[in-house]
C-alpha cells in the first residue's frame, strides 16, 4: 500500500520510535516516496511516523523544492549540545494550517546514519537546526505543540478539536483501525526493522 500522512490525533503520533537495525530495498523505496508526500504537501520534513512507520527515521529539505537544497534521510537521529534559543512559527503535515510559535534551541548537534550506512555527526542552526529537532520530536511522540504554552495552545484548541473530531468519525465509519489494530500493525513493523 502507498504512504499516506496521518493526522493528529492517530496513536503512531504518539508512539515513541524504535532504532532501526536493518536496511533494505524496501526501506530505502519508503524513504523515497516520504521525500514524494514531503514535496507534494510542500512540507520540508517528514518523520516516520507521519506515515504511520514506527521506525526511527524522517526525511527533510529546508527548501521545501525537489532540485534544491540538501536533501536528507537520516536513520536513527540522535540531537544534543542545544545552544541558545529562538521562537519561530512551526506548522505540521500532520495537522495541517495549524501553526504555532515555538521555543527551540538555536543550534544542535544531529548524529544518525543515511541511508548507505554512512555516520552523519554535524553541528546545525538555524532554521535546519530547527526542522531536525521537529523531525525528531516527531520519532519521540512529541508534537510541536506540546512545547507551546498553555496560553498559546488555547488559540489552536479549537483547531486540534476538528481533527479530533475527524479522526473519532474515519474510526467509526472503519476507515482507521481501533488501537489495538494500530498495535499490530506497530508490531509488524518493528518486527521487520528495528
Amino acid at each position: 500500500m502507498p504512504l499516506s500522512i496521518i493526522h493528529f490525533p492517530h496513536p503512531t503520533l504518539r508512539h515513541r520510535s524504535k532504532p532501526i537495525v536493518r536496511v533494505d530495498q524496501r526501506l530505502r523505496d519508503m524513504a523515497a516516496e516520504m521525500l514524494d508526500l514531503m514535496y507534494a504537501n510542500e512540507g520540508v520534513g517528514l518523520a516516520a511516523n507521519q506515515v504511520n512507520l514506527p521506525i526511527r527515521m524522517f526525511v527533510a529539505n529546508e527548501t521545501g523544492k525537489r532540485g534544491e537544497g540538501q536533501e536528507w534521510v537520516v536513520i536513527n537521529p540522535e540531537i544534543d549540545r542545544p545552544k541558545g534559543n529562538e521562537a519561530s512559527q512551526e506548522g505540521c503535515l500532520s495537522v495541517p494550517g495549524v501553526y504555532a510559535q515555538v521555543k527551540r534551541p538555536k543550534s544542535v548537534r544531529l548524529q544518525g546514519y543515511d541511508l548507505q550506512g554512512n555516520e552523519l555527526n554535524m553541528e546545525l542552526d538555524g532554521f535546519l537546526a530547527r526542522v531536525m529537532q521537529h523531525e525528531v520530536d516527531h520519532l519521540d511522540g512529541v508534537m510541536f505543540f506540546d512545547r507551546i504554552s498553555e496560553e498559546t495552545k488555547r488559540d489552536i484548541d479549537g483547531e486540534l478539536y476538528e481533527f479530533e473530531t475527524t479522526f473519532e468519525s474515519l474510526r467509526r465509519t472503519g476507515n482507521i483501525p481501533d488501537d489495538a489494530g494500530i498495535a499490530q500493525q506497530i508490531a509488524k513493523w518493528e518486527e521487520a526493522y528495528t
